[in-house]
């Protein structure tokens, strides 16, 4: 029994000293300065999705291959994400996009190429 304790917090101590030497050696990317300088052009933006709808699909991959910066929030994980998609933008569909944060938010529900840019437009405006 007493072995047993003791080869436990010898392998406690293993995972715990390797993990250490892993996280100090982590490699770092560096930033590429002109993807940088160019998310500063937009709002912050936020996604309210699901895994499973083609329209939030279709949202991702236009903002992705578009290199545009956004938060996904998928409310089917998140608690927190449903209850402001329901409750503070009063929604029960997805997606929800929302550019910008506070007073200066623009909320588009559902999603097109078109609406996107027209919605982008005002919230840049609101700035």
């Amino acid at each position: 029994m007493m072995t047993r304790k003791i080869v436990m917090v010898v392998a406690l101590l293993l995972v715990t000293a390797l993990h250490v030497m892993a996280s100090e050696q982590a490699p770092q990317s560096t930033l590429n300065q002109v993807k940088a300088a160019e998310s500063k052009k937009y709002p912050p933006i936020t996604l309210y999705s699901v895994a499973w709808c083609p329209h939030c699909r279709a949202a991702k991959e236009y903002l992705t291959s578009h290199n545009i910066p956004f938060s996904n929030r998928d409310v089917e994980l998140d608690a927190k994400a449903y209850d402001e998609l329901t409750i503070k933008y009063e929604s029960s569909g997805v997606p929800v996009v929302v550019l910008g944060n506070g007073e200066d938010e623009v909320v588009m529900k559902g999603f097109t190429p078109e609406l996107f840019e027209a919605s982008l437009k005002k919230a840049q405006l609101k700035k």
